[in-house]
């Protein structure tokens, strides 16, 4: 069995940038990153690419070009947990020891939870498109682009989702490019969310909900997908407050898949009754073992599961989990801050910014939840920049 000072488990956003920063607070840090994938994926850019304003190929890389100088990179899956002894089973059956485990697996997206998602996603003729893999991705913009009449669902499930926004940006830039393209009087949009509203933060719900309404959007709460009869074009919703089912037809329909959190996290001694990994809201440490941390999508931090969230996280982690090892007292605390760049059109964009109690934390000094370009600039051109040269080389914003 080999031994590392830390394991990290997973080699996406929160991960590497975790590791880089460890690594750039002390260089000699023996650290393990243990990530299957081989490539890659800046994921916030596939609602751009599903609009058709980048090629996919734009949002990936290399994970080895990413693996910070001086981890060990083992590309295997984990099977187990054992925090009882300090250990993680790996998929190849071998083990792997830590002093300390920092979890961050990012999140599982369960294509299977809808009856005839994960046989028609993506594939030609069927309608059904998702942004949420990069091999679907472009098939979304195919649809939208080819889409000259008819009814386009658009859907948000109600688990937690990784960018809680990016069902309604898909939604206001597929009204936008039919628009433009002077077919939108033919087509009628839905979007329908299982949820109770547009958006959890009152100051940017009131712009959205007025951007939906300009859009001629049709707007369904607390309703979620259940199947979908490809064949047919038909799928099917269930009301969460009564149960009713419905049966609506579509000649598209964008779905966002339900998600939670990886199979082996949730079968393991560290997940909370939620599935996600048990942790401190402000610390990031386990609730029960001293010596794991948890940070990102697979974490039970109650926030929304976006990349910005884990640019705060993961300092926080960082002071944290280096003070843990010192026997010093944890001296950060996460005050739950995100941001979600909701995209509302080509050029377009409110910046929702805020923090647990839902309160906004706005970083400019304007009126956030008015849409500018400035903004859908600084999400399509700015934060990738700022994502594969900044974050994940450990630079602390």
């Amino acid at each position: 069995m080999s031994h590392h000072k830390i394991v990290i488990v997973g080699g996406g956003s929160a991960g590497l940038t975790v590791a880089s920063q460890l690594l750039n607070h002390q260089e000699d840090l023996d650290i393990a990153i243990i990530e299957p994938s081989d490539k890659h994926y800046y994921q916030p850019l596939w609602t751009l690419i599903g609009a058709g304003v980048f090629p996919k190929e734009e949002s990936e890389r290399m994970e080895a070009d990413f693996i910070p100088a001086g981890a060990t990179w083992i590309q295997d899956k984990v099977a187990s947990f054992d925090p009882e002894n300090n250990k993680v089973s790996l998929a190849s059956g071998s083990d792997v020891g830590y002093d300390y485990l920092v979890v961050a697996a990012g999140i599982q997206i369960d294509w299977d939870a809808i009856e005839g998602l994960s046989e028609s996603v993506g594939r030609p003729g069927t309608g059904v498109v998702s942004n949420y893999s990069y091999d679907t991705v472009d098939s979304t913009w195919e649809t939208i682009k080819s889409m000259k009449s008819g009814t386009a669902l658009f859907t948000h499930p109600s688990t937690p989702i990784k960018c809680g926004g990016a069902p309604l940006k898909i939604t206001y830039l597929a009204a936008d490019h039919w628009t433009k393209a002077g077919v939108r009087g033919n087509i009628k949009m839905k979007f329908i969310k299982g949820g109770p509203g547009i958006f959890a933060v009152k100051k940017y719900a009131d712009s959205l909900t007025k951007v939906a309404a300009r859009k001629d959007i049709e707007c369904v709460w607390q309703t979620d997908l259940v199947a979908i009869d490809a064949a047919k074009k038909e799928a099917t919703f269930r009301n969460l407050d009564t149960g009713a089912e419905t049966v609506e037809k579509y000649d598209m329909i964008h779905v966002t898949p339900r998600m939670s959190a990886p199979d082996f996290i949730k079968q393991s001694p560290l997940a909370a009754e939620s599935g996600w990994v048990d942790v401190d809201k402000h610390t990031t440490q386990h609730n029960r073992y001293a010596n794991v941390f948890a940070l990102g999508d697979n974490s039970s931090l109650p926030t929304s599961k976006t990349g910005a969230a884990i640019r705060k996280q993961a300092p926080t982690t960082v002071h944290n989990l280096m003070a843990a090892m010192n026997g010093m007292p944890l001296p950060a605390s996460y005050n739950g801050y995100t941001s979600c760049p909701l995209v509302t059109g080509y050029g377009s964009l409110i910046l929702a910014e805020f923090d647990y109690d839902k309160k906004p934390m706005e970083s400019f000094p304007f009126d956030q939840s008015k849409e500018r370009y400035s903004m859908y600039a600084l999400k399509a051109y700015g934060l990738p920049r700022m994502y594969w040269h900044g974050m994940l080389r450990g630079r602390e914003f």
